[in-house]
């Protein structure tokens, strides 16, 4: 991850981040249905990584899990739910990175 990343001061938020990795959503509407869905654009390599953690993250007991429990009750698809999961793993390796970048 750090190869393709490189300097993450280059990246001015997490919603940057996320677009470049291609974890933020895209709005896919269509009359009154408000939906969204994954970029397929963004740095692939690091997508699927996201995409593994999250897998990872729903097969054991973690925050991640109960994240996506929280999403499902809320209504949302499993496939909705799952693309949320990757957005917020994003963030978190996204400000992981930024304190890391700072310490050093």
């Amino acid at each position: 991850m750090l190869g393709d990343v490189g300097d993450v001061d280059r990246f001015r938020t997490a919603a940057h981040f996320a677009s470049w990795n291609g974890t933020a959503p895209i709005e896919a509407s269509s009359g009154d249905q408000r939906r969204h869905r994954l970029s397929r654009a963004g740095n692939r390599r690091i997508n699927r990584v996201l995409h593994i953690m999250a897998i990872v993250q729903l097969r054991h007991d973690t925050p991640g899990r109960a994240y996506y429990r929280r999403r499902l009750t809320e209504g949302k698809t499993s496939m909705e739910a799952l693309r949320a999961l990757k957005r917020q793993l994003s963030d978190v390796v996204f400000k992981r990175m930024v304190r890391d970048a700072r310490k050093a």
